[in-house]
């Protein structure tokens, strides 16, 4: 156990050896290219889901939201709107499951919701792969071995993404997160992206088992 704990929480220049040139120098203008592209090739299905989402969920069609990224660096993740704005008596929003409409479900299962990210790659605020940002209140939370996920920028998809998704542990999550930091190769992201296109066709992972999306990470003591 003590030789395990060990391993997990030695030091990021130990462990980020491998992938060294390809991470330092290709993958970004690689990340830029891959958005560029995506987003010209693209261009029609985000103007008709951005019309869509207008219609069906109202404005603004864009979410936003603070996230961390490279080094725990706060930047704003776009996303298109899949949740409605509706509250309780007391003018509270209701919990996600009831303002999740049908449109915006079909949304995350095809992952169109997730398009607009492309424009945080373009800004360099994300990569294609990477450990996928998460919630800005989060960060207290980590333990230190999870907090080494934020050694590179996140993705907009990851290998936590393409072995589960939202139907694994958050405890499973960080950890393929962190082994992804540790293993970062040219072959190794090429392999991530394709089997995301698998996964988004195939609909895997889209919910948690007794939630409609995820549940809220608590922290855990695993690690520490």
């Amino acid at each position: 156990m003590q030789t395990e704990v060990k391993a997990r929480t030695e030091t990021p220049a130990k462990q980020n050896i491998k992938g060294g040139i390809y991470r330092r120098y290709f993958k970004r203008p690689m990340d830029f290219i891959l958005a560029l592209c995506a987003i010209i090739v693209l261009s029609p299905l985000l103007l008709i889901v951005a019309m869509l989402v207008r219609i069906n969920l109202g404005s603004p069609v864009i979410f936003k939201q603070e996230r961390p990224g490279l080094d725990e660096k706060i930047f704003t993740l776009y996303k298109f709107r899949t949740m409605t704005d509706e509250r309780d008596e007391n003018g509270e929003l209701l919990p996600d499951s009831m303002r999740l409409a049908n449109f915006g479900k079909f949304l995350r299962s095809t992952s169109l919701d997730e398009l607009p990210e492309l424009f945080n790659i373009l800004k360099g605020d994300m990569s294609i792969v990477g450990p996928r940002p998460l919630l800005v209140e989060y960060l207290p939370l980590y333990s230190e071995y999870q907090k080494r996920r934020h050694e590179v920028r996140p993705g907009l998809t990851g290998f936590a993404q393409v072995n589960g998704r939202n139907s694994i542990s958050w405890e499973d999550k960080f950890n393929l997160d962190v082994k992804y930091v540790d293993s970062i190769s040219f072959f190794g992201d090429w392999k991530i992206i394709l089997l995301t296109i698998i996964k988004v066709f195939a609909m895997e992972g889209i919910n948690s088992e007794s939630s409609a999306t995820m549940e809220p990470f608590r922290g855990t003591n695993l690690y520490q």
